[in-house]
């Protein structure tokens, strides 16, 4: 059995942020040389998320709505979390909502996806850098 790991680091410029990351994941598993086997790509920080969905902009950005509306930024004091200095409670409940990390099958050296399914790095407190590791295994 054949394992590969990579890690991918992030620095976005605001606070909130969604990459489709799906072709970097594709390139490692060619890297990795699997043929047969699985992906896990999973968030190394308590306030960003992994996710598969749809590549459509409007989507995204309901998705962005829709989580502002569960737990709003601000009044940040709103937070119990918040009364530790910090500002981000928000992002904690974001990531929780969004899932830290999803597992992608590996079928003849390819993602083996269903429709218009896509990776994406899900950032809710941005503006430092973040990682997220590649876990491929298989043969």
């Amino acid at each position: 059995m054949k394992s590969h790991t990579e890690y991918l680091f992030f620095n976005t410029t605001d606070r909130r942020g969604y990459i489709n990351i799906t072709d970097k994941i594709a390139q490692l598993v060619d890297k990795s040389g699997v043929q047969e086997g699985l992906v896990l790509v999973a968030a190394q920080h308590i306030t960003a998320s992994v996710f598969i969905n749809d590549n459509e902009s409007g989507l995204i950005q309901d998705y962005d709505d829709w989580l502002e509306e569960l737990a709003p930024h601000e009044p940040v004091s709103h937070y119990r979390h918040n009364r530790t200095g910090e500002d981000n409670a928000d992002a904690h409940l974001k990531r929780q909502i969004m899932g830290r990390e999803v597992v992608v099958p590996i079928t003849k050296g390819a993602l083996d996806f269903g429709p218009w399914e896509q990776i994406f790095y899900g950032e809710f407190d941005g503006r430092r850098r973040k990682r997220v590791v590649v876990k491929i295994i298989g043969e």
